[in-house]
């Protein structure tokens, strides 16, 4: 028995086949990515001293792949790739532990944000020629 069973703390065994690693890793990564979308997240892990350790910065560092457009296309929260940009910098990392109002600035800007991201033009044609025309009160040539 390894040190770990012997503990009472499984390790995840690694798939044999490496495209099911590699797709696994992807997933992981790509879920922790996202969860740095969320600022009260980011506070947390803030408030655990993990910012501060150079394995997680490194780790950090090591995420920007995910900024690359094969991989952001993957990325359904954008504030996580903003937030992992921040992340790169001590400041920012020692400001999220201090500073509960950063937390909150960096949630009511994704609030604001996602509350007016999709919003959809006052004209009800569906044409975008005639909404345009409309705005800017020229007759459309339909």
């Amino acid at each position: 028995m390894d040190g770990d069973q012997q503990n009472g703390a499984a390790t995840p065994a690694l798939p044999a086949d490496p495209k099911v690693a590699n797709r696994a890793r992807f997933e992981l990564e790509l879920e922790f990515v996202q969860a740095l979308a969320n600022p009260f997240y980011l506070h947390s892990l803030a408030q655990q001293n993990i910012l501060e350790q150079p394995a997680f910065v490194n780790f950090l560092e090591y995420l920007l792949y995910w900024k690359e457009k094969e991989y952001a296309r993957f990325i359904h929260y954008p504030h996580a790739l903003h937030h992992l940009e921040l992340l790169q910098h001590a400041q920012f990392r020692s400001q999220m532990k201090k500073d509960e109002s950063l937390r909150e600035f960096l949630h009511q800007k994704q609030f604001d944000h996602w509350r007016t991201w999709r919003e959809q033009p006052t004209s009800t044609d569906s044409k975008p020629e005639a909404a345009l025309a409309a705005q800017k009160n020229i007759p459309s040539e339909s």
